[in-house]
């Protein structure tokens, strides 16, 4: 895989949609752990996906992702461009290949959102977003380039959690399991293709689009989330030692909607 020729190529910016939706993501992390893979073989359909596998200090792992963040003026250009939102949002998600293209792409268990939006995409698409209550302190220094308090409280029936980082203001650097910078930002910060089970048990998939992320090393100071232990991926104290944490300011997204179905798949 020319992992480099990939990446620009992901970094051109489709036409939009008629349905074409933009926002502004903002006190934006990648918080990153690596799970052995037998945890997640019971809940990704390995039908259509293979489970990514990744050599670090540990041995083989799979990577899982909590991703926290605001999002700012979230609006539809061509229909109502002067309708926006705004609200936090944590997606949480598995990093897998798809069998039908051979491409790094993601599986996500779900996603909490702070607002009562979250009926809407329910209701239309089945998407599994859960409505969750927020508190958040989160406060970035321009004139030092980094965050001076960072910091994610949420609570909902799917998944509750904690979010405490402190950001070095350093950019990212190689982190085990991969071989150069292109391609791990590739797999971890650039997967264009997302997909998930609906709540109709169907699953279904959207794609995105945002340029290259400049971001900085976190260091965690408390980390916790529900649906992980629930779900038998990691313990409380495995939570606290994730493999990566990449920390960006603010970052511009599309989302090209509205999703589609590809049927029922089950985890073999």
């Amino acid at each position: 895989m020319d992992t480099r020729a990939i990446f620009r190529q992901r970094l051109e910016r489709p036409r939009p949609g008629w349905l074409e939706a933009t926002t502004v993501l903002r006190h934006f992390s990648l918080i990153n752990y690596g799970v052995p893979t037998e945890r997640l073989e019971a809940i990704i359909p390995r039908e259509h996906f293979e489970i990514a596998k990744f050599e670090t200090g540990e041995g083989p792992r799979s990577f899982v992702s909590v991703v926290p963040f605001l999002d700012l003026d979230f609006n539809f250009p061509r229909l109502a461009p002067w309708l926006k939102f705004s609200f936090y949002q944590t997606n949480h998600r598995a990093y897998v290949i798809d069998r039908k293209t051979g491409q790094h792409a993601v599986w996500f268990f779900g996603t909490n959102l702070g607002s009562p939006l979250v009926h809407l995409p329910r209701l239309l698409w089945k998407i599994p977003w859960h409505y969750t209550r927020y508190c958040v302190d989160c406060r970035y220094s321009p004139a030092l380039k980094r965050y001076e308090s960072y910091r994610y409280d949420f609570e909902s029936e799917w998944c509750s959690g904690r979010t405490r980082l402190r950001d070095t203001g350093e950019p990212i650097e190689l982190m085990p399991g991969f071989k150069s910078l292109d391609e791990m930002k590739l797999i971890l910060t650039h997967p264009v293709r997302g997909y998930y089970r609906g709540l109709d048990g169907r699953i279904g998939t959207y794609e995105i689009w945002h340029k290259e992320m400049e971001c900085t090393k976190g260091i965690a100071d408390d980390l916790y989330y529900s649906l992980y232990e629930r779900l038998g991926l990691m313990s409380k104290e495995e939570m606290l030692r994730p493999h990566s944490i990449f920390m960006c300011p603010e970052i511009q997204f599309d989302i090209h909607l509205p999703p589609t179905r590809l049927g029922t798949g089950s985890p073999a």
